[in-house]
C-alpha cells in the first residue's frame, strides 16, 4: 500500500508537470518569442514521453497531448 501511494504521487507529479508546461507553452506562443516557444515545446514533449514510458499516462494520451502541443505551436486551431 505504501509503494502504491508513492507511485500514485509520482504519477500525479508527472501529470501536473505536463499541465504546467502546456500552459507555459501557450503563454510563450501568445508572447511570440520563437526561441522560447521551441524550448518550451521540447521540454513538454520530453516530459510527456517520460511519463508515457513510466506508465504515468497512457501512450495514446501522450500522443494526443503531443499533437495538441504541436497544433498550438503551428497556430492552427482545428
Amino acid at each position: 500500500m505504501r509503494s502504491a501511494s508513492r507511485q500514485r504521487l509520482e504519477n500525479l507529479r508527472y501529470r501536473s508537470t505536463i499541465k504546467t508546461l502546456a500552459k507555459r507553452l501557450e503563454t510563450a506562443v501568445s508572447d511570440g518569442d520563437a526561441d522560447t516557444i521551441a524550448a518550451e515545446h521540447v521540454a513538454l514533449v520530453r516530459v510527456i514521453d517520460k511519463a508515457a514510458a513510466r506508465g504515468a499516462i497512457h501512450r495514446n494520451t501522450a500522443a494526443r497531448k503531443k499533437s495538441q502541443a504541436a497544433r498550438v505551436v503551428t497556430g492552427s486551431s482545428a
